[in-house]
């Protein structure tokens, strides 16, 4: 799987291994970040259980919440408790969807001959910068066509195969688009931390019948972008999403602005 940069921010979800347990905790590996964490006992589960062996099992996939990140030690502490169910099932199927676009890109890769490194550098971290979704991107270009791999700077000699591989894995979707743009300002020392958990919260708002997606125009203006199959869901979703945003920002004393935005 292809590996994030860094350290996760607070409150976010990540899909982990369970590697090592203890009486008093354990140790997972965040496989999106290619790092071990921490799940105290406390954080396992909401009930009383007399042994934590009763929740988790080595080598179980778990979705966990991330409650501290120290980033001058490069230490993280999870939570398995503070997960709700919509959050669990919601993650898996972001995880799942990037495992199905990287199997088109290892297959990709292979008949051009390129390692996973070249092509996670090449392509998938351009997508993910440019879509927040690299089979979003795929789904996109069924309907778009190259334009959208060339806008996201990926080079020319993938643009073909790429174009040639998708329709074997990736059904066309009818698609309706609404857009916004958001403007976030803070002064904290830490001001650019809570920005990333305010739009990663804006982020996680999609569903099985909305796709979100939501990268930068250059701070503080940050683009979001709702795509479906019916446009009242779509507009009742961004009203979700700005609502929650709002009370968001406030919280994180982030000042907040919100504009509609014409798809040109």
């Amino acid at each position: 799987m292809v590996r994030r940069e860094g350290l996760p921010s607070i409150n976010e979800l990540c899909v982990a291994t369970v590697d090592r347990i203890f009486d008093l905790g354990a140790y997972v590996k965040l496989d999106e970040y290619g790092i071990e964490a921490y799940l105290p006992w406390n954080e396992v589960s909401s009930k009383w259980v007399k042994n934590i062996r009763e929740v988790i099992k080595e080598g179980e996939k778990v979705v966990v919440k991330v409650v501290r990140v120290d980033r001058r030690k490069g230490q993280v502490d999870v939570s398995l408790k503070r997960v709700a169910e919509t959050e669990r099932k919601r993650k898996l199927k972001e995880w799942k969807r990037a495992k199905k676009a990287e199997k088109v890109l290892e297959l990709v890769a292979k008949r051009l001959g390129r390692s996973l490194e070249e092509a996670y550098s090449d392509v998938w971290r351009r997508l993910e910068d440019a879509y927040g979704d690299v089979l979003a991107a795929f789904e996109d270009a069924l309907v778009s066509g190259e334009e959208v791999f060339r806008r996201a700077g990926v080079p020319e000699e993938w643009v073909p195969e790429l174009l040639a591989e998708i329709p074997k894995h990736v059904k066309k979707l009818k698609q309706v688009k609404i857009a916004g743009a958001l403007t976030l300002t803070t002064y904290e020392p830490d001001g650019v931390y809570r920005i990333r958990e305010l739009l990663s919260s804006v982020s996680a708002d999609a569903g099985d019948d909305v796709r979100v997606r939501v990268y930068t125009e250059g701070a503080p203006r940050y683009r979001i972008e709702l795509a479906g199959t019916d446009y009242k869901v779509l507009e009742s979703r961004l009203a979700e999403i700005v609502r929650k945003a709002e009370s968001m920002s406030r919280k994180l004393n982030v000042s907040f602005g919100f504009e509609r935005v014409k798809l040109g």
